[in-house]
């Protein structure tokens, strides 16, 4: 079976296969096939192998980023297609700072939940430490 004929300039581009993209990013096939299977990554194939031009690698780093951000999968998705609609990618670089924005708000009031809880603790710590000296 012939390789499906590459689009956005990837005909000039090396392609890869699973295990390679794989190391490379440290994840597994595994991972790699269930983003191809949400419909985030969409690899040419060379018979019945995957095969992954630099574009689709490079959007698996971006999914990669996104759930390191703590960005759920349809908002991966919509970054993903923002950037493939907009060749200047302005739509998609405004969505994601209005989703940055968001997630910062969010982890600073986690934050401040978790630092008062700490105090708290620490207030708990201290008049058990009061209560052993008075007991001694």
């Amino acid at each position: 079976m012939a390789k499906r004929a590459p689009s956005d300039g990837d005909e000039r581009q090396p392609l890869r296969g699973i295990q390679d993209v794989a190391t490379e990013l440290g994840v597994t096939t595994r991972t790699i096939r269930f983003y191809e299977d949400k419909g985030l990554l969409d690899p040419q194939r060379v018979g019945t192998m995957r095969v992954y031009s630099r574009r689709e690698v490079g959007r698996l780093q971006l999914i990669l980023r996104g759930k390191r951000l703590g960005f759920s999968l349809r908002q991966i998705k919509e970054f993903l297609d923002l950037y493939d609609a907009d060749q200047l990618h302005l739509s998609q670089t405004r969505r994601l700072l209005e989703r940055v924005t968001e997630r910062v708000e969010a982890l600073e009031a986690q934050r401040a939940a978790l630092d008062q809880t700490l105090d708290e603790l620490r207030d708990i710590a201290r008049q058990c430490r009061e209560r052993i000296a008075i007991a001694g």
